[in-house]
């Protein structure tokens, strides 16, 4: 698949997820084969990226092509001042975010709210492409809600004002993450337009990757929740998608070494404090793919400590009934 001049190597790629697809994850993606990897979503508002959670946002993935960032905003030319300001830093695609269903964003006009205003969507589309010499990509819902799905109108605004990829995902603004996403929706938007989609929503396992992908027509899929906690499901994929439906369980140690380097990128990445608070979320998705995991995941998410989170990641796994329960 190729998104301008830059050729994916996998169809499969990273949601970007606040709070969640920081540099270390998406490093850890990649590592297992996730095609492109997007920055958390930033503030169209330049004025608040000097503060620490917007610098660690906007710490780009140099060595790893393309290097692609998701901005929100609800003002044209503000976003184009944003566009510029990625590409400055380095970023080769510009996603633009209309489909965070979260009341913070939608509230200030921006993410799914934007499918309200189908003029506001094309002024700001419009804004972007010409703002900026790298391929724009859009990220949104089927539409504000279940009477309102207008996602092919969008999908071809966006096509007309020069966007050259959509991850579409398949809920209203209204669904959030309710109910079950409306692949059939996907399908439509996929026929209306000719640049390439990415279904969104709902894939969890290798199994219901080529569900959707056939559902859909898609030419890719964006893997979000389906990757919190099992980053290696992006080897999973691709080996399905290559024919291989017999995929291994993850070896015990290989699971040991992913979550402790895991830890050890956020200790450095954040500074041990903040690092050590990321990574209990992390830590609480990892522990569904283990047994017996209440006495670990209730102390590790606790101590204040990163050599004391990594010591007692050690000694779950030196457990002699430490270890996977979860096929991989």
């Amino acid at each position: 698949m190729r998104i301008g001049p830059y050729t994916l190597s996998s169809p499969f790629v990273l949601a970007p997820m606040v709070g969640i697809t920081d540099g270390p994850f998406r490093r850890l993606c990649r590592r297992f084969g996730a095609g492109m990897t997007t920055s958390e979503m930033t503030t169209a508002d330049t004025r608040l990226w000097q503060s620490a959670k917007f610098r660690h946002r906007l710490d780009l993935d140099l060595d790893c092509e393309p290097v692609a960032v998701q901005i929100a905003g609800s003002d044209p030319g503000q976003l184009a001042l944003a566009a510029k300001a990625c590409v400055d830093r380095g970023a080769q695609i510009v996603d633009i975010n209309m489909g965070c269903p979260a009341k913070k964003v939608c509230n200030k006009l921006a993410g799914s709210a934007l499918l309200k205003d189908v003029h506001l969507v094309k002024a700001i589309l419009q804004a972007v492409v010409a703002a900026v010499e790298v391929p724009v990509t859009l990220k949104m819902r089927t539409g504000w809600d279940p009477e309102h799905r207008n996602g092919e109108i969008v999908a071809r605004i966006a096509e007309d004002c020069g966007v050259q990829a959509l991850a579409i995902h398949g809920r209203t603004r209204a669904c959030r993450y309710r109910g079950c996403a409306e692949y059939e929706t996907i399908a439509r938007i996929k026929d209306a337009v000719q640049i390439p989609v990415f279904a969104n929503g709902d894939i969890t396992s290798p199994e219901k990757s080529l569900e959707v992908l056939r559902l859909t027509n898609a030419d890719g899929l964006m893997i979000g929740r389906g990757a919190q906690g099992r980053p290696w499901i992006f080897r999973e994929l691709l080996q399905f998608a290559q024919g291989d439906q017999t995929v291994s369980p993850l070896e015990k140690n290989e699971l040991r070494d992913i979550m402790l380097d895991h830890l050890n990128d956020l200790h450095q990445f954040y500074g041990e404090a903040a690092g050590v608070r990321v990574a209990r979320k992390h830590l609480t998705w990892y522990c569904k793919s283990l047994i017996d995991t209440d006495d670990f995941r209730y102390q590790v998410v606790r101590v204040e400590s990163g050599s004391e989170q990594i010591r007692l990641t050690r000694e779950y796994f030196e457990r002699e009934d430490g270890g996977i329960a979860l096929a991989a």
